[in-house]
């Protein structure tokens, strides 16, 4: 059994979206040190429609993955071999899961009710997430996972290495491959955690306000 965050950042905001940036070797180096001490065994590297991999030393797994924007709302696909660039509001969700199954990644259903209606769409994904800086749609979240016969994975969506772990998931699998990872998502050998100590909830509010700030639902 591995414990896996399958949603991180390497920077702190968004800025350069879909472009790489000289920080984000450090904060792939950051984000396994904070996983360490957290008791991860591995994070899922996902920026904002592209991926790069980043040589830095860290006994946990660092498993590739991106998280596209499509025309609904946002897709993380983790995997062996993610695409490397997307464009922002090009692709359909049922393209990203097409691209994503060719690719033998698996295709998760990121922050369902925050800015999206990918759930609305026919795409035929292999996970829904709890999203760390939404803790409190756990219920709701459960319940579309149940209707669309989905399992559900935990994942932090950590810009800042302090957020990493916060969500993550269970994995039941004989080894913390790519591989191996995608096939637990897709057989349903995955569970989700939320931590949810009294400094994540202080922190929860935080971003609830900083969300209802900006406008997302």
């Amino acid at each position: 059994m591995y414990k896996l965050d399958l949603h991180t950042h390497t920077r702190f905001f968004h800025w350069n979206k879909g472009e790489p940036t000289r920080f984000d070797p450090v904060g792939a180096s950051l984000l396994g040190d904070a996983a360490r001490r957290r008791d991860l065994d591995g994070v899922a590297l996902t920026n904002h429609d592209y991926y790069r991999p980043y040589d830095h030393d860290s006994p946990l797994s660092t498993i590739p993955g991106i998280e596209i924007s499509t025309t609904r709302g946002h897709v993380l696909v983790v995997g062996p071999d993610p695409p490397t660039d997307t464009e922002p509001g090009r692709l359909t969700p049922e393209k990203v899961v097409e691209m994503a199954h060719e690719r033998e990644c698996a295709a998760i259903m990121a922050h369902p009710y925050r800015n999206s209606t990918v759930a609305d769409g026919d795409a035929e994904l292999d996970a829904v997430e709890i999203n760390g800086k939404h803790p409190q749609r756990q219920a709701r979240v459960r319940k579309l996972a149940e209707s669309l016969d989905l399992p559900l994975v935990g994942g932090s969506d950590a810009h800042y290495p302090f957020e990493v772990g916060r969500a993550h998931t269970m994995v039941d699998a004989e080894e913390s491959t790519p591989e191996a990872i995608v096939g637990a998502i897709r057989d349903g050998r995955v569970g989700p955690r939320v931590d949810d100590r009294l400094s994540n909830r202080v922190l929860h509010e935080i971003y609830q306000r900083v969300h209802e700030y900006k406008g997302h639902v």
